[in-house]
């Protein structure tokens, strides 16, 4: 019984810490992120929780826009798993990996709808990222993993553009 009481206490303090409401989000919420014209250094990383290589980037990419949080940069991970992963699965999966961040789950079904609104060449491959300087106008668009230093790189020019 002690074991059982011990873990639930865990949950609870992993979810205090890391845990966060998920938003539903449509393509018009992203695209309207994107366009804003504030000045910020956005980082929109699509991912799922079944995806090795999206689960492995993402603790560089939080830890370098933690790095680089005073210069306006914003990490969103966008969910892409499916409906029934939302809200409770993706909670728990971020929470357990401490994925501190900006976290949504795209409500989207349509890849060739959604995915050219992000980036033209997209073919709906994750992990994708996009990070764009909504003041200069700077875009950057990837399917892929990312390693840290490129990632970093990349921040780099966005915020000096």
């Amino acid at each position: 019984m002690k074991k059982i009481i011990i873990s639930f206490c865990f949950y609870i303090v992993a979810f205090a810490s890391y845990g966060q409401d998920i938003p539903k989000w449509k393509i018009t919420d992203v695209e309207k992120l994107v366009n804003a014209k504030n000045g910020e250094v956005l980082v929109l990383n699509f991912w799922a929780t079944f995806c090795k290589p999206c689960v492995a980037e993402i603790p560089a990419f939080i830890e370098a826009a933690g790095k680089y949080k005073s210069e306006g940069v914003k990490l969103f991970l966008i969910s892409l798993d499916l409906p029934s992963y939302y809200p409770s699965k993706i909670k728990t999966f971020a929470a357990k990996y401490q994925f501190n961040t900006n976290i949504s789950w795209l409500d989207e079904t349509n890849a060739d709808y959604f995915c050219p609104k992000v980036d033209s060449g997209w073919s709906g491959s994750i992990p994708a990222t996009l990070i764009v300087n909504t003041k200069t106008g700077y875009r950057f668009f990837t399917e892929g993993e990312m390693k840290a230093e490129i990632f970093e790189a990349e921040l780099k020019k966005a915020i000096s553009k």
